[in-house]
């Protein structure tokens, strides 16, 4: 809970919107290259979906291979640590998908202030 703790930076990079996209679409897809994975999750630009796959390979979640060949050919994996991370993400993204219902009814009443039911 310190404000100087490194956890913080961790915790931004794989809880974000985008980091558990990425985490959950790697855990569920495998490799894939960057293109495939902002085709996969809709709505990320390529500079979060980059800024982002930065940050988890900083913190050793996921892996990037270069190929070296022309054009371009760059993959994404998650490492063993990073298999054990986004299990755990992929957990809470379960939750909300299966308990969705439940939130809107909460946001529904708390906006027209009647009971949700």
């Amino acid at each position: 809970m310190a404000a100087a703790c490194p956890s913080r930076e961790v915790l931004q990079h794989m809880t974000s919107r985008w980091g558990v996209l990425v985490l959950v679409a790697l855990l569920t897809h495998g490799v894939q290259r960057f293109s495939e994975l902002r085709r996969r999750i809709g709505g990320v630009s390529e500079k979060m979906l980059a800024q982002t796959l930065q940050g988890l390979e900083a913190d050793g979640i996921v892996e990037r291979s270069d190929h070296g060949v022309v054009p371009p050919r760059v993959d994404y994996r998650l490492t063993p640590l990073g298999m054990e991370a986004a299990e755990r993400v992929a957990g809470l993204a379960d939750w909300i998908e299966t308990n969705l219902w439940r939130v809107m009814a909460q946001r529904r009443e708390r906006e027209d202030g009647r009971p949700a039911g």
